[in-house]
């Protein structure tokens, strides 16, 4: 049974988590500007992001292409670790956990990348 709805349940955690982020940052939230501002490559990453985010969250319910929107947001995640912790400050916990969760989910789907069967 753990085998069936935890799968299920880390998908839909994901989804709504990089769903709520990414239109947070396409909508232009001020905590979301500040935080590109500080990251200094301009607004145009954080509409990137946003779109990437969204995306990818709605990949993760698409038959043959779990795996794909998995592994861009284990890519996204891992700027975000990445950028915490050399630019923005020692929050990286969030984003270190929500990429564990999406290379869970990469790995649970990892047949989509070989093209075998599950």
């Amino acid at each position: 049974m753990i085998r069936t709805y935890l799968p299920l349940a880390v998908k839909a955690l994901l989804t709504l988590a990089f769903a709520a982020a990414g239109i947070a940052k396409l909508a232009g939230a001020e905590m979301m500007v500040a935080t590109f501002d500080a990251i200094g490559w301009g607004q145009w990453f954080r509409y990137l992001t946003g779109v990437i985010e969204v995306g990818s969250a709605l990949l993760l319910w698409v038959p043959g292409k779990q795996a794909f929107g998995a592994a861009l947001l284990v890519a996204t995640m891992a700027s975000a670790v990445a950028f915490h912790l050399l630019v923005l400050g020692p929050s990286a916990l969030p984003a270190a956990v929500l990429g564990l969760l999406s290379a869970y989910v990469l790995y649970l789907h990892r047949a989509q990348i070989t093209g075998q069967p599950s």
